[in-house]
Order: structure tokens, then C-alpha cells, then sequence
């Protein structure tokens, strides 16, 4: 028996799940994270699931592995003693920016602080032109001055960004092989590794965030490999990536500002795959945990992707206000919080809910650890939608009348019902996702109707219901295991490689044969990265895409180009594009490309089977009712509770209803017909008219 070991570190737990892809067995653990030292958590949780489904360290094959370890890094700038090596008279792109304010008005902004301090921003005498021709040759002997200077200072990594590196990495390279000789303990970062495009601010930010966390990766992942080995599991540790691919260890360590939003990403992933198996081409994957809730949308079975986002936001909703990263990333929409958010009164003396949040120490109020402060788990479990009793399975201790006192305290503070204060908390935050959703599904030119929200994570499927109410949504489905949701979308996930690399030439005068030759070496790269990690690579897609503009434009779009490579349909898939966003294209106007892309893509074994839980006898399915708060039907009802393993493909009931299990409870209101689908997912369609 060989099975993979999935592996989540989130904000409040630690998800992981041992899954046999021969038989589509899988075995569930949460442990609440530790934030102290993550790595603790994983072994400790690791070594309980292990002892509890009586499976051997030796039968895990691999592990795969996701992490929020370095956004959090670069967040709260926990990072390594990292200093910026560019051309003469641009240390301060950094601190420039963009010249652009996030919020115009605001007079007292506060811009995203550089992750290099100016003393650590040093020069070197070099310059490239856009070609890539040599205007000025690089100074080796400056090189090395400054970089002693900044090694002295205590900066143990280094990034190297080049003006228009992008088109020439000559110098790059030279100087990284001259200070590598000098100064072999430095870890150093390229730009024309890690970040090969045109505009040098995001390309510099993007080399400074993998240098500031590459340190830190090395040392983690060494870490986690050893303890693994030496807990006697012989698998090869894979990480999880932002684009929703995986990769090996070594590519993690030298590349791992690609592992930033490698959690959520997860999310989506699982999304998308439970969306196929239930037969669902269009989902919102909504994913929210204990810390954060995600959103993504998911067309013809596969999540979007987006060639870049921001990390560590001043303000967390608003763009600008974070250090670009240009990377390939599911597109996520970050709408509100998660089940530790911690309400509040207003300066205002309004209920409001996060983004604070109590996290794994000490928790909301009634995980008994010290917490104080009201937050969404408490008021879940006031209004009847969490069961005390039955808290991860009843692994956990609750304290119910611990979450009263902290309800309580808030209900007087703003001077209404306790049972008001609940439902207020829960409302509030249902309203903020809902909102933020709405605005951005709307930007991305969808109607949310059209979409069932498919919930993962330990709360969405508790605010699944009224959340979808809310965007005028008709289906919600809950998949098995979706406590641990994001932890099964990594173990599904296929091997990915993105490559880019830069062409700014005019469509009209493109030079095909060369273009062709980019694609194919950018393929053998990609390839040459997936081997190893197990993924079928006889079953590998390569998508080829390129970033293209009108000429005079400052800003370009991605577009998937066609089978052949030639001016007229290229043209044609650049102008579809482009109407799809801008209703009309600009008569007269000549297109370029700005960059190539690639994606390679090869599934892993066992993706496309059937998860197995562990299940009950059919005839225990009611576990018995209990008052759940309802305001739409006017209260507290008395509502059926179920046990989610002891139904089968088939069963069929109306809301109200509740569905547990070990890591989630499934709410559903009255007005639903709720069917249990082959793939062992829970479909709630509204028979009313939501909106």
C-alpha cells in the first residue's frame, strides 16, 4: 500500500489527510497549528494520523505540502537580512513605486514599507538598453566592493535586479558567479530567474520577496524533510504552488515566492476538482478556514489564473496598497474572515467583525485556551449550528458557557439581545463576503447565479447557506471531507510549471520560426522541472500563451494563442480577447507582443478517482435534532442533524437540515431540496428565489 500524505498549515489548524489513490481511501486529521514552530504541529499531527488509522510511516509514498509560513514572513517582515544589488542610479525603485496612491484622497497613506531598507540598496555600473545590448559593462570590481560592504552589515541574502535584464542576462549572471566565488554562504536571487519581464518595480519587488523569504524556506523545508525521514516516512516531499501545481523541494528552495498564496490556491483546487466529479462546469470555490475565507472562480472545471498579485497589503482590500509579485497565481478574491475573526463595537457603536482574529493561541472563547473576545466560531455554536458536543468528532473540548460570557459581554455593550449579537456577528460577516464577492465576480464580467458555491474548509460549509442567498446563488454544495478541502486539492493537484519570457516586437513583423524555438525552449525547461515529482508526464498539456497590447499602450493582456503560429490568427485570438474585457477594439491600431508564456501541466495518480471516507451504518443517518436559528423563517427551528457518513449516494431530504462531521457541519435552511450526489457530495438547491 502506497499513500500520499497531504499537508495544510492554516492560520488556526493544521489539515492533513493520508490518501490511497489505488483505492480512493482517505483518512482525515486536523491539529490546531502552532505557530511557535509550524513544523511542530505537522509531525505532531502527522504522527496522530498515522496511530489512529493504524497506517505505517513506511507506506506514505509522498508528502505534498502547502504553507502560508512566507506570506506570513513577508507580512509581519520576519524575513532574512536581505539587501538589492541594481544599476547605477535606480536603488530607490523600491521606494518609488509606481507613483501611485491606493487611496487619492487619504492624507495620511501609508504606502507598503520596502522590504530592503536604503542602506541595504546598493549600485553597481552597468547598463543594458531594452534590447539587451550593452551600454555600459558591468564593473566587476564594484560588484564585489559593495557586496562585501552589505556582507559586513550582517545581510545574509541578496537579490541582484539589472535594469532590462529581462532581454540580456549577462550581466546578472556574471556578477551572481563572481559574488557566489567571493561570497559562497550569501543566498542569492536574480531577477532573471525569478522574474523575467518587462517594468523593473514589480520585477524588482518580485526578486527582493523570494530573496527576503529564501533563507527561511531552506532552513523549513531541510527541517521538515529530515524530521519526516526520520519518523520513518521514506516519500518525497512536494510543494504546493500559487499557480495550483506542484514542484520538488529544491525548486521550492530556490523559487519560493512562488509557494506565497500556495494555501488558498489549494482551496481553489479542490473546488474545481469536487465541481467535476459532481458534474458542475461553473463554481464558486469558496473556501474559508479558521484565519481567512477565499473565493475563485471556476469555469469549464478549471480554476483562473492570474500572472500576478499582491502580498502584504497596507489596506487588505484595496489594490496598490501591497508589494506587487509577479507570479502565476489561481485568482483569488480575499472576501472577509474566518471562523476566529473577533467581533467587536465600533467606534461608531455598529457590530463589527474582523479582520482580527483570535488564531490557534488562545482561540475563540470556547476552545477553553484563554480566549476571551466573541468571534464567528462562538456565535456558530450559540445559534445551534455547531455542536459542543461534537467538535472535530469530539476530539475537542468546547465550552459553551464561555462563549455565552463572551457573547454576552458584547451583547451589552451594544445593548441588545445576546441572541441578536450572534445572529449579528454571523450576518455581518455572511454580508462581507457576500459583498466583496458580488463586487468582484462583477469585475470579472460574471453573473453569480450562474455558478453553484461549492464550500471547503472547517466554516464555509456553516456560512455556505446564507452566503449564497445573499448573491442571489440557487445551489450550494458540500463535498465529503471538506473540513480538509484544501488538503485533498493539493493531493489531486497536477505537477505545474509556468515559464515566461520576453518579446516585445510588433505582431506584424514577428519572426515565427523564432517564436517557436522560445516555445520549445521554455517546454524543455518546464519539463525538466516536473520530472521527478511522480505526475503522468505521457498525459502532460502544454498551453501556450503570450501577453500582447496595442502598440502605444502601457498595459497589456494575456491571451491563450492558437494551434498555429501566424500573424492572422494570432491577431484574430489577440482582438476576441481583448473585445471580451473592452467590448471594441481600436480601429487602425497595431498589435505587439510584450512576453511568451507556457504553462506545462501533467496529472498526478489517482486524481481523476472517487474519495472514500469512512462510513457509518445507514440506519444510525439521524443522529436527532436540535434548535438551529433560522430568521428567515422566523426563528429557532427544531432541525434534523445528520451523520454525513451514514448516507449514501441517493439519500434525498428538504431543509432544515444539518449535516456533520468530523471536520465540518453542513447548514441548510428551510426552502431546499438536498440530494446526495455519486461522488458522495451534499447538493442544497434553493426552491425559492434567493435574490
Amino acid at each position: 500500500m502506497t499513500l500520499s500524505l497531504g499537508i495544510d498549515i492554516g492560520g488556526t489548524f493544521t489539515d492533513l489527510v493520508a490518501f490511497d489513490p489505488a483505492t480512493g481511501r482517505a483518512f482525515i486529521w486536523k491539529e490546531s497549528t502552532t505557530p511557535d514552530d509550524p513544523a511542530r504541529g505537522v509531525l505532531a499531527g502527522t504522527r496522530r494520523l498515522l496511530d489512529t488509522h493504524g497506517i505505517a510511516p513506511a507506506d506514505i509514498g509522498r508528502v505534498v505540502h502547502a504553507t502560508t509560513l512566507f506570506t506570513n514572513a513577508l507580512i509581519e517582515r520576519k524575513g532574512a537580512r536581505t539587501g538589492l544589488l541594481t544599476t547605477s542610479g535606480f536603488r530607490d525603485v523600491l521606494e518609488i513605486g509606481r507613483e501611485r496612491k491606493y487611496e487619492l484622497y487619504d492624507l495620511f497613506i501609508e504606502m507598503p514599507k520596502p522590504i530592503v531598507p536604503r542602506p541595504w540598496r546598493r549600485e553597481a555600473r552597468e547598463r543594458l538598453a531594452p534590447d539587451g545590448s550593452v551600454e555600459v559593462p558591468l564593473d566587476i570590481d564594484e560588484v564585489l566592493r559593495e557586496t562585501e560592504a552589505l556582507v559586513a552589515e550582517g545581510v545574509v541574502s541578496l537579490a541582484i535586479v539589472f535594469l532590462h535584464a529581462y532581454a540580456n542576462d549577462a550581466h546578472e549572471r556574471a556578477a551572481a558567479e563572481a559574488i557566489a566565488r567571493r561570497f559562497p554562504a550569501l543566498s542569492l536571487s536574480l531577477s532573471c530567474d525569478i522574474a523575467p519581464e518587462i517594468r523593473e518595480y514589480p520585477r524588482a519587488s518580485t526578486t527582493v520577496c523570494n530573496a527576503y523569504v529564501r533563507p527561511i524556506a531552506e532552513t523549513y523545508l531541510d527541517r521538515l524533510e529530515q524530521e519526516l525521514k526520520a519518523a520513518g516516512i521514506p516519500g518525497g516531499l512536494f510543494l504546493m504552488l500559487s499557480n495550483g501545481g506542484l514542484t520538488h523541494v529544491a525548486e521550492a528552495k530556490r523559487a519560493p515566492v512562488q509557494l506565497l498564496e500556495s494555501g488558498p490556491a489549494a482551496g481553489a483546487l479542490a473546488g474545481a476538482w469536487f465541481g467535476r466529479h459532481a458534474g458542475l462546469d461553473r463554481v464558486l470555490a469558496f473556501d474559508m478556514g479558521g484565519t481567512t475565507a477565499k473565493l475563485a472562480l471556476v469555469d469549464d472545471g478549471q480554476p483562473l489564473v492570474a500572472w500576478g498579485f499582491e502580498a502584504a497589503r497596507e489596506k487588505r482590500f484595496l489594490r496598490g496598497s501591497g508589494l506587487p509579485v509577479q507570479i502565476a497565481t489561481v485568482e483569488l478574491i480575499e472576501i472577509g474572515a474566518g471562523g476566529g475573526s473577533i467581533a467587536r463595537r465600533s467606534e461608531l457603536g455598529t457590530l463589527h467583525v474582523g479582520p482580527e482574529s483570535a488564531g490557534a493561541q488562545p482561540g475563540p472563547a470556547c476552545y477553553a485556551r484563554g480566549g476571551a473576545a466573541p468571534t464567528v466560531t462562538d456565535a456558530d455554536l450559540a445559534l445551534g449550528y455547531l455542536n459542543a458536543d461534537f467538535f472535530l468528532g469530539g476530539a475537542m473540548r468546547i465550552d459553551m458557557e464561555a462563549a455565552r460570557r463572551a457573547l454576552g459581554a458584547l451583547a451589552q455593550d451594544l445593548g441588545i439581545a445576546e441572541d441578536r449579537a450572534a445572529f449579528g456577528i454571523h450576518d455581518v460577516v455572511n454580508e462581507n463576503m457576500a459583498g466583496a464577492a458580488r463586487v468582484a465576480i462583477a469585475e470579472r464580467g460574471r453573473i453569480p447565479r450562474e455558478y453553484a458555491l461549492m464550500a471547503t474548509g472547517g466554516a464555509a460549509p456553516v456560512h455556505a447557506w446564507n452566503v449564497a442567498r445573499k448573491l442571489g446563488v440557487r445551489r450550494v454544495v458540500c463535498p465529503p471531507g471538506a473540513g480538509a478541502g484544501s488538503t485533498i486539492g493539493m493531493l489531486m493537484a497536477p505537477a505545474r510549471v509556468d515559464r515566461v519570457a520576453s518579446l516585445n516586437v510588433p505582431l506584424a513583423s514577428a519572426d515565427w520560426a523564432g517564436i517557436e524555438a522560445l516555445f520549445a525552449r521554455l517546454e524543455q525547461e518546464a519539463l525538466a522541472l516536473v520530472d521527478g515529482t511522480g505526475a503522468d508526464l505521457s498525459c502532460r498539456v502544454v498551453t501556450r500563451l503570450a501577453d500582447m497590447r496595442y502598440i502605444g499602450q502601457g498595459s497589456e493582456i494575456t491571451v491563450a494563442l492558437p494551434g498555429t503560429l501566424a500573424e492572422a490568427p494570432v491577431r484574430e485570438a489577440f482582438e476576441a480577447a481583448y473585445r471580451a474585457l473592452f467590448a471594441r477594439t481600436p480601429p487602425g491600431a497595431a498589435a505587439q507582443f510584450v512576453a511568451l508564456r507556457l504553462a506545462l501541466t501533467a496529472p498526478v495518480p489517482g486524481a481523476e478517482g472517487l474519495l472514500r471516507l469512512p462510513s457509518h451504518p445507514a440506519g444510525a443517518a439521524l443522529k436527532g435534532r436540535r434548535a438551529v436559528h433560522f430568521p428567515d423563517a422566523g426563528g429557532t427551528l427544531e432541525t434534523a442533524v445528520y451523520d454525513r457518513y451514514a448516507l449514501a449516494p441517493g439519500f434525498a431530504c428538504d431543509g432544515p437540515a444539518v449535516f456533520e462531521e468530523n471536520e465540518s457541519t453542513f447548514i441548510v435552511g428551510p426552502g431546499a431540496r438536498i440530494v446526495m450526489l455519486a461522488d458522495g457530495s451534499l447538493s442544497a438547491e434553493m426552491q425559492d428565489d434567493p435574490a
